[in-house]
C-alpha cells in the first residue's frame, strides 16, 4: 500500500523533471522534487507512524520555499531537505519508536 501511495508522486516528479529540462526551466526542479517527494511521503505515511507525514509536510514547506528562493539557496535547501530532514526524522524515529 505504501508503494501505491508513493509512486504517483514520484512519477509526477519524473515527468515534470523531463518537461522542465526540455523547456530550460531547470531552476524549478529543487522545489518540484521536494514538493512531490513530500506529497508522496505524506500519503505513504498514512500507513505508518504519525511522524512520517509530518516529515512529508516539512519537505513540502521546503519545496515551496525553494520555488521562491534565490538561486544561490537551492543547493542548500536540497541539502537541508534530502539530507537534514532524513537524518533528523531518522534519529527521531529511532529514538521514539525503536528504529
Amino acid at each position: 500500500m505504501v508503494v501505491l501511495a508513493l509512486v504517483p508522486s514520484l512519477f509526477t516528479a519524473g515527468a515534470l523533471t523531463a518537461w522542465f529540462f526540455t523547456q530550460g526551466n531547470h531552476l524549478f526542479l529543487p522545489g518540484v522534487w521536494m514538493l512531490c517527494y513530500g506529497a508522496g511521503v505524506v500519503t505513504g505515511g498514512a500507513f505508518s507512524m504519525r511522524v512520517v507525514p509530518v516529515m512529508g509536510m516539512c519537505f513540502m514547506v521546503l519545496g515551496t520555499a525553494a520555488l521562491f528562493a534565490p538561486v544561490s539557496w537551492l543547493a542548500w535547501l536540497l541539502a537541508i531537505g534530502f539530507g537534514g530532514l532524513h537524518i533528523l526524522f531518522g534519529l527521531l524515529i529511532a529514538r521514539r519508536y525503536g528504529g
